[in-house]
């Protein structure tokens, strides 16, 4: 890269993500090479007792539940549940809620059992390579010592009642003993860690009463809280400048909960008021006015969800009041995620960047389902389920046991599902009818997109998803692979020639995001129309537009589509379109220019990724011309 192209990609990343941002990184690199961020960290701290286990369980924080004995809501031990249990004790655990791996019973929780790379324990987590084409996907290493299996087997031991506390305790003493602190893999991500202590506090909680829980280990543990709490607060800055998404939400969360349930700590109360008011801000920052959400996808949206929920829940049930703004943002955000949901199956489109993420698994419904967190998240705001009783019932179960939970409802709302939706501040458009949901998305950027997938658009007919997002696969493959996957090419818009809508910067960086001009939604007599416009294709050349038209008739099956892209180019225009496998069975797809010549479409092999870590061979038809337009119908056989 040349020195005029290199000002001008800084010059790009500037514009789009601050000079807060790009001061944060370079201050960041700067301490991180001299030594003065790694003075924070310290390896191998000598422990220190804060307080006797008999002493913790006389505190007064009020988690869910007060212990298992505490528990009392319907036991339904399934077939389901238990075959994951007996999978556990084989060593096989489901990574990202999808592909099984046999890792083994005594696995050592630094080896990617992806490609079998093993991470040394003893290297300062500063000097651990994330992105090493050696090491593979780090995701695989973090998955286990995140510890979502654990409430498999905490559910296992509540319906089925077989004790599984030595179970859980010696699973933490495995992952003490091969993970010193500050060293290794497994502190190299701060949400990670706050994702760990999270499910060891559930533990904790459910076995207090445990014989298994003995002093000796309760000190240890707390010694590994207290500075896995410590890394948190001392990188806090990395996810609230550098990373601003998800992950700062669950860590300041984390910060405001440890004040809560390690009030024994010496910084606590310092650290959960600077979580406190952190939390509040990222939620007011990341969760748009009309509930939309900064990350640009469902999946990282769920995540959201089950973070305001637990804030919800155990502020509530320890006296702590939420900012009205985070309340907002709680109902606007869960609204538009049931806008968007399949009354059929639960699911909603796989739209944007999917990492597999489900952070605290409490059912036995399938990973694609978002009933459990959407019901557990209204049921805090109105009292009663927000579907009609099934598996996805079970978490607010567990959240609302305990009996001390407010019964007011002054913060109720209506949740009703319309036929046209628009969310202007994020850009989605849904429109739905009896048979049918159309999904699109036109929208500008204020903060950084993933996927290069404006006016997208994702067609389900009966619960299956015929017109589709390819996904998202995986973090860390090759180049090729990361180019379909984040590219254009594995969604339902346009590109121009081979060229996405935006130019590929490192890692997960697009520079010349795409801006929308406008977007509407309307009826008509006989059908629904979308129209919107956006500026894409700015690395190739200055205002180029491109608008889609697309048209859903009322009384059949029937979509019209019309992408005209504005443009001085050489270059021919690509309408992609990826295609559930059954679509050619089902429907007939065909095209044609401004001029009214028809175009043959050409079948390509895609993949497709409906969770993280795992890809088929999927079909899609691309319509490309050297004009300006095409026209489609997309019509039910």
């Amino acid at each position: 890269m040349s020195i005029l192209q290199k000002a001008a990609t800084f010059q790009n990343i500037l514009q789009n993500m601050g000079w807060r941002y790009v001061s944060f990184r370079g201050w960041f690199e700067i301490s991180k090479k001299t030594g003065i961020l790694k003075s924070k960290f310290p390896q191998n701290p000598s422990s220190k007792k804060y307080i006797s286990l008999e002493n913790w369980k006389k505190l007064p924080a009020q988690f869910f539940f007060d212990c298992k004995a505490s528990l009392d809501f319907p036991k339904k031990p399934s077939n389901a549940l238990k075959e994951k249990v007996e999978r556990l004790r084989k060593g096989e655990l489901a990574y990202f809620n999808a592909a099984y791996k046999k890792i083994g019973r005594d696995y050592d929780w630094l080896t990617n059992p992806d490609n079998g790379f093993r991470y040394d324990n003893k290297t300062h987590w500063l000097d651990v390579n994330d992105y090493s084409s050696d090491a593979g996907d780090i995701k695989y290493v973090w998955e286990k010592s995140r510890f979502s299996y654990f409430y498999t087997i905490i559910r296992y031991d509540y319906h089925f009642e077989e004790d599984c506390s030595e179970w859980i305790f010696s699973e933490i003493d495995s992952w003490i003993a091969a993970n010193p602190i500050n060293s290794g893999p497994n502190y190299k991500c701060s949400q990670e860690i706050s994702l760990r202590l999270l499910n060891w506090l559930f533990a904790l909680y459910y076995y207090k009463n445990s014989s298994a829980l003995t002093a000796e280990r309760f000190d240890k543990i707390m010694h590994y809280c207290y500075w896995q709490l410590h890394h948190v607060r001392h990188n806090i800055n990395f996810s609230r400048i550098a990373v601003r998404n998800n992950h700062a939400i669950t860590e300041t969360m984390m910060l405001y909960l440890g004040g809560i349930f390690f009030p024994f700590f010496p910084e606590a109360k310092k650290w959960s008021e600077e979580g406190l008011k952190w939390l509040e801000e990222e939620v007011a920052y990341q969760v748009y006015e009309d509930g939309t959400f900064l990350q640009f996808s469902h999946n990282y949206h769920r995540v959201l969800v089950q973070l305001l929920t637990w804030s919800l829940y155990l502020s509530d049930l320890n006296g702590k009041k939420l900012s009205e703004t985070f309340i907002s943002r709680a109902q606007k955000t869960l609204n538009y995620l049931y806008q968007c949901q399949l009354e059929e199956n639960g699911h909603l489109p796989n739209y944007g960047a999917n990492d597999g993420a489900l952070f605290f698994p409490l059912n036995d419904c399938e990973y694609r389902d978002y009933r459990p967190q959407l019901n557990a998240l209204a049921y805090y705001f109105n009292k009663i389920d927000l579907y009609e009783k099934g598996n996805w019932t079970e978490d607010r179960y567990w959240y609302t046991s305990f009996k001390k939970l407010s019964d007011s409802k002054i913060n109720s709302f209506d949740l009703q599902k319309n036929t046209n939706f628009i969310f202007e501040e994020g850009g989605y458009c849904i429109h739905r009818d009896e048979k049918s949901l159309t999904f699109t998305r036109c929208g500008n950027h204020k903060d950084r997109p993933s996927h290069a997938d404006n006016l997208h658009l994702d067609i389900w007919v009966g619960g299956k998803n015929i017109v589709r997002d390819a996904g998202t696969f995986m973090y860390n493959t090759t180049p090729e692979i990361l180019s379909f996957f984040m590219g254009t090419k594995g969604h339902n818009t346009v590109m121009l020639g081979k060229h996405d809508q935006m130019k590929k910067g490192a890692r997960f960086i697009w520079l010349n995001w795409t801006q929308a001009n406008f977007a509407k939604l309307y009826d008509e007599k006989e059908a629904t129309i979308f129209e919107g416009q956006i500026q894409a294709f700015q690395h190739l050349a200055k205002n180029i537009t491109h608008h889609r038209k697309w048209t859903k008739y009322h009384s059949k099956l029937k979509w019209e589509i019309i992408d005209s892209v504005q443009h001085e180019l050489d270059l021919p225009m690509r309408q992609i379109w990826n295609l559930h496998p059954d679509f050619f069975e089902e429907f007939d797809i065909l095209a044609e220019d401004e001029t009214g010549n028809i175009i043959s479409f050409e079948r390509k092999e895609h993949w497709f990724s409906e969770k993280y870590g795992v890809k088929e061979k999927s079909i899609a038809c691309i319509f490309e011309t050297k004009n300006k337009t095409i026209k489609t119908i997309i019509i039910a056989k």
